[in-house]
């Protein structure tokens, strides 16, 4: 069974976890990460821990396994940089939002789910048939702006708390008849801000992050 190292890469940290480990780690990320300085920066922090792959959650768009766009909130450089050279394993790159909801999904259940992550901005994937789609709500218009703008963390401190609140509920109850889905999960750093979840949907873990880092590798 491969040794999976799971990376996390976060607008204010990088946080590691590797198989057969319980302890997370973590460091500094921010607007001045760079991928170079983040691999420099995992491989001090996980020195004596062993692993045969990498998996990487990305804050941005991924496809055919490398990052498609530079992150707004981190450094420069994520595009054009070999990951799997840099850590002389193979790597497995996802949307973060879309490896916390791989972690986050009931195996077996060939069910819809979505799941939102509240934090600095929105992240959003769907998983169907048991088939994970990563996705871009965010950015979509709504209201005078986009999704982001009213769940996100400028929302949050524009509008306060109350009317924040109001917007994701209002906002679930569009998704969940626009995708007929049967499952929700909300996660990230603001959902803790939530006074109440909306109707059907359950809290998720920032731990499942993790674990959706490692289910990337099963039966492979």
């Amino acid at each position: 069974m491969k040794k999976v190292l799971v990376i996390d890469i976060g607008g204010t940290h990088v946080k590691v976890l590797a198989s057969g480990h319980r302890e997370r780690r973590r460091c500094p990320s921010g607007p001045g990460l760079t991928p170079r300085r983040m691999v420099a920066d995992v491989k001090k922090m996980i020195a004596d821990w062993d692993y045969d792959v990498v998996s990487i959650g990305f804050p941005g768009r991924v496809a055919r396994n490398k990052p498609i766009s530079e992150p707004w909130n981190l450094g420069r450089g994520w595009t054009k940089f070999d990951f799997r050279l840099a850590f002389k394993r193979p790597v497995r790159i996802i949307n973060d939002a879309a490896m916390q909801a791989l972690g986050s999904h009931r195996k077996g259940s060939m069910g819809s789910m979505l799941f939102l992550g509240l934090g600095t901005g929105l992240g959003t994937a769907l998983i169907a048939g048991g088939v994970l789609v990563p996705m871009e709500l965010a950015h979509l218009p709504y209201r005078s702006g986009t999704y982001e703008d009213y769940l996100g963390l400028r929302g949050l401190e524009r509008m306060g708390r109350k009317k924040w609140q109001k917007h994701v509920e209002t906002c679930v109850t569009s998704l969940v008849a626009a995708f007929q889905l049967d499952d929700v999960v909300i996660g990230g750093g603001n959902v803790k801000k939530l006074t109440k979840l909306p109707s059907a949907c359950r809290q998720g873990n920032n731990a499942n992050a993790f674990l959706g880092g490692f289910r990337l590798w099963e039966s492979q």
